[in-house]
């Protein structure tokens, strides 16, 4: 069942990152910023030719041999379930869907379209399937603390 799950939530997830991609082209590209909170959030329409922070600009093939390698190494993973269910398996299923919604981008478009801007920190301008791969990592890194504390704990049971 969680395996439906997480399918039907990949598709989800790259289902909202697309939409919200072809809004912001089609509304926010002619107008370029909406403010939403003055001083602090406005969707800006950018087209990000690299990865994380702008890294890699300009080597669009090369990004999308590397995305395309781990998002198969990563599906494979979650087939073979080799990936533990809970934590684990939700936070491959999150960078799962990331991967693919920015894999599309880069692959129909040569960039990816970014547009959430938090400028009050002056952080990256990102998206939706941005924020999946992050979430995604939060949850795997939360299941690996948690399994170094149990590993601890059992280990201070046995002393």
């Amino acid at each position: 069942m969680e395996a439906v799950l997480g399918i039907l939530f990949m598709a989800a997830g790259v289902g909202l990152d697309r939409v919200v991609k072809i809004w912001a082209e089609r509304v926010l590209a002619p107008v370029g910023s909406i403010p939403v909170w003055d001083g602090v959030f406005r969707l800006t329409y950018a087209e990000n030719r690299g990865a994380a922070f702008s890294l890699f600009h300009g080597q669009r093939w090369f990004l999308v041999a590397v995305t395309g390698a781990v998002l198969a190494v990563l599906l494979v993973a979650i087939v073979k379930n080799w990936i533990p269910k809970g934590l684990a398996r939700w936070g491959a299923y999150c960078v799962a869907s990331g991967a693919v919604g920015n894999f599309i981008d880069r692959i129909a478009r040569g960039y990816v379209i970014d547009l959430f801007d938090f400028y009050l920190i002056h952080f990256a301008i990102f998206n939706v399937a941005d924020i999946l791969v992050c979430v995604g990592g939060g949850l795997f890194a939360l299941w690996v603390i948690i399994g170094m504390v149990r590993e601890k704990r059992e280990g201070e049971k046995k002393a």
